[in-house]
């Protein structure tokens, strides 16, 4: 009897982990890509590798707010509301950044893309 709600809760579980890890891996990627960068302002790729880093950088943020902006996205809105606004900080430091470009402004991408893996893998980790 239990069987198939354990088989349905298991398959929701690891799809669950899998998102968030995957979220996880992509934000470290791309905190990877900026330090990356950031190590290495004054090469002569530098121009190529800082467009690189932030492009992607902005694509995964957009990503992340066209999936909370979905109405079915199973998300408590007020943590939504919170991700949505950091996504909008991102925004405008990524827009500060590919104006002005200078390395000490990708600490601060770093470090939230950074944290937020963190975060995530933490949350994989006891769903488990």
């Amino acid at each position: 009897m239990y069987q198939n709600q354990y088989k349905a809760y298991d398959t929701i579980r690891q799809e669950t982990r899998s998102g968030r890890t995957l979220e996880a891996s992509v934000l470290t990627r791309a905190a990877q890509k900026l330090k990356d960068c950031q190590d290495r302002w004054h090469s002569e790729d530098r121009e190529s590798q800082f467009q690189e880093a932030i492009r992607f950088n902005q694509m995964i943020w957009s990503i992340f707010q066209g999936e909370l902006a979905r109405e079915d996205n199973p998300l408590p809105i007020e943590i939504k509301q919170q991700i949505l606004s950091l996504s909008t900080f991102v925004d405008k430091t990524i827009f500060e950044t590919m104006a002005y470009p200078a390395p000490e402004k990708l600490t601060v991408l770093i470090n939230i893309n950074q944290n937020l893996a963190a975060g995530l893998m933490s949350s994989a980790d006891r769903s488990q």
